[in-house]
């Protein structure tokens, strides 16, 4: 629909027709004499040009309703929708170390990495986050931003299907991960910050434990959930047959487990995607979306159109008025 911003300067319509009513008409200055001046104009057949003519003043009045138009800021409004903002901040550590890359995880019957399992499932997470800015950290024997926090979700899980294994090393730095998350999310935004790391090892490498980067955290008011991810049997094959082996026996839940408790988060253990897909779902219900936020419209401005039109009248009337003066002289 179409909405005036200053609708009151159409009050203004009249004041041309009251301007030619109420002040006098201008006083021209002395005029020069020329006594060949009525041969000429009788000569030439111009008698009485001076009046206006009809089509210039509907056009002076046609420029005039475009220029108030144009001043009143006509804009088309669209269609109203709600814009979600919580206001939170939200990143997401995922370990891409060399046991990320243990086949024990099963999606529709394949088999899949744990890698692949956390790209699926956490890049679902990510893209139903209406409303928190979110961010990716990939972490391995370093720890590295690979997203900053945005509102633009698609990208991030793109960031997130791209990672590879040993990206950041094949070793595993948990006190990284947490310390530069602290570090990035102490510039954010105003609004709450909550960490989201998942591994499936323990502390192999960087230069600050986990336990005292969860002390950080907790300063600076960082939220942290700890996910341990990995199967705890699985078949392999050696030289005397098959054998069942518990694949996760290097996850530190202990450490996990303090992270969460340092920084007022929770402890999660997904097995398999089912448990990783309920990990998430109450990661929602612990850190809910935004409800419905202020409610916006688009706004398209259409000024520029009576303007030009007023322009280009302009222009023709000024084109006609040199076209008689020529006409005049000759």
């Amino acid at each position: 629909m179409i909405h005036f911003a200053w609708p009151w300067l159409f009050l203004l319509l009249p004041l041309p027709w009251l301007m030619r009513r109420l002040l006098p008409p201008a006083e021209t200055g002395g005029a020069l004499f020329a006594p060949f001046a009525a041969r000429l104009e009788l000569a030439g057949g111009h008698q009485g040009s001076d009046r206006p003519r009809p089509w210039r003043r509907y056009t002076a009045l046609l420029v005039w309703l475009c220029l108030l138009l144009a001043a009143a800021r006509p804009q088309w409004l669209g269609e109203p929708f709600s814009l979600p903002q919580s206001g939170r901040n939200l990143m997401l550590a995922i370990d891409v170390s060399g046991s990320m890359e243990t086949a024990d995880m099963d999606i529709n019957g394949s088999q899949a990495t744990r890698l692949d399992l956390v790209k699926q499932v956490a890049g679902d997470f990510i893209e139903q986050r209406s409303g928190d800015r979110v961010g990716l950290i990939l972490f391995g024997t370093h720890a590295y931003l690979q997203s900053p926090l945005t509102f633009d979700h698609v990208t991030v899980r793109h960031f997130l299907d791209e990672a590879v294994i040993g990206l950041a090393g094949r070793e595993t730095a948990i006190g990284d991960a947490i310390g530069l998350a602290v570090k990035r999310l102490r510039k954010a935004p105003g609004g709450r910050s909550v960490l989201i790391l998942l591994t499936d090892g323990q502390n192999t490498a960087g230069s600050v434990g986990p336990r005292q980067a969860a002390r950080l955290a907790a300063q600076s008011g960082l939220r942290i959930y700890t996910i341990g991810i990995g199967a705890e049997r699985m078949r392999v094959r050696g030289l005397l047959g098959s054998q069942l082996i518990n694949p996760s026996a290097d996850l530190d839940e202990p450490t996990l487990k303090a992270i969460a408790k340092l920084t007022g988060g929770r402890y999660f253990r997904a097995r398999d995607l089912q448990d990783l897909r309920a990990v998430y779902a109450q990661l929602d219900r612990l850190e809910p979306v935004a409800d419905k936020g202020r409610v916006v419209r688009p706004v398209a401005v259409l000024y520029p159109w009576p303007l030009g039109i007023a322009f280009v009248l302009s222009l023709l009337m000024a084109a006609g008025s040199l076209q008689t003066r020529e006409v005049r002289l000759d």
